[in-house]
Formats: C-alpha cells, sequence, structure tokens
C-alpha cells in the first residue's frame, strides 16, 4: 500500500507535464471552427445571443495573447452555435407535436 502511493504521485506528475499553453495556431483554429459554426447558426436564422459574446471574448483575449483564454472561449462559443443548430433542425418539425388538432 505505501508503495502504491508514491507510484501514484509520480503518474500523477508525469500526466501534468503533458499539458501545454495554447499556441496562436491552436487559438486560430478553435475561432475558425467556432466562427463556422455560429454562421452555420445564423444562417439557419437561430443564432444565440451568448454565442455572439463569447466569440467575442475569444477574440479579445487571442488579440490581448491570452491564448489559453482564447481556445477556451472558442471551444465553449463553437459548442453553443452547435447546440443552437441542433435546436433549429430539432425543433423545425417538433412543434406540429404541440399543434392542437
Amino acid at each position: 500500500m505505501k508503495r502504491s502511493l508514491p507510484l501514484a504521485m509520480l503518474l500523477a506528475l508525469s500526466f501534468a507535464s503533458m499539458a501545454r499553453a495554447a499556441t496562436e495556431a491552436d487559438y486560430k483554429a478553435a475561432y475558425a471552427a467556432a466562427e463556422a459554426a455560429s454562421k452555420e447558426a445564423a444562417g439557419m436564422r437561430n443564432q444565440w445571443t451568448t454565442t455572439v459574446s463569447t466569440l467575442a471574448a475569444a477574440r479579445k483575449a487571442g488579440d490581448g495573447g491570452d491564448f489559453d483564454r482564447a481556445v477556451a472561449a472558442a471551444k465553449e462559443a463553437e459548442a453553443l452555435a452547435k447546440a443552437s443548430v441542433f435546436q433549429a433542425t430539432s425543433e423545425k418539425e417538433a412543434w406540429k407535436a404541440l399543434e392542437i388538432r
């Protein structure tokens, strides 16, 4: 039991060093994906306002050189945009089930 604790600590420390800081290229790729998803949602006329503000926060962080925060915000904006696209497609026909017949 006493041997497993140092081994677990060693493994935890080795995985912690695998995490790396985001680069400008990471930011640009994440932002491009988020922007594409946002444009898709806008084309469906179902773009959420939170997507727009999160995308703006990503751009602001990226312009300031904080690529870790920029990538995180861009990924969040992409998830929001994809959720709004899902909402638009799923509700395209679902409203008929609520109609009084």
